[in-house]
């Protein structure tokens, strides 16, 4: 499983012929490693194949860490402390842009509830402005039914 990791990075048919062991199981391995969070990568040599999960796991990993103790993890990982740098302000600009959509959809909430107030206000007023139609048109059938009275009486 060690050649698969970095800093060999090798493919897995390479291992499964060089140890003879079937290709499945180190997929599965492999498959395996990534659920628990190791920093595996993707397929073939570059890093950049890496899962955003093996990302974020050497992010996290290498948080505490100074220059040169992340200059020796980034050699015994195959990596490139600039990657490790990238990979850290990706994941910063990610929980930014998460903490921008909050405050967003937060701000479209308030614009939704001022929007339906104002539209439950309008509504009421068309209801009692209807109620008063009604109201004055069954008031003009009554003086017309009297006036009708009077002119035939």
């Amino acid at each position: 499983m060690a050649k698969l990791l970095p800093p060999e990075n090798r493919t897995v048919r390479e291992v499964a012929q060089e140890e003879g062991i079937a290709e499945v199981t180190l997929y599965n391995w492999r498959r395996r490693a990534k659920e628990q969070g190791l920093p595996v990568p993707g397929s073939g040599k570059k890093t950049d194949g890496w899962s955003g999960e093996s990302k974020l796991a050497v992010v996290v990993e290498t948080a505490g860490m100074n220059e040169a103790q992340l200059s020796e993890y980034c050699r015994s990982k195959g990596l490139y402390p600039e990657q490790v740098k990238a990979w850290r302000e990706a994941c910063v600009s990610g929980a930014d842009t998460e903490a921008n959509r909050r405050q967003a959809e937060k701000a479209k909430v308030r614009r939704d509830k001022k929007r339906i107030k104002e539209l439950e206000r309008e509504l009421r007023r068309k209801d009692k402005a209807l109620a008063e139609t009604a109201a004055l048109l069954a008031l003009r059938k009554k003086l017309n039914a009297l006036w009708e009275d009077d002119e035939e009486g």
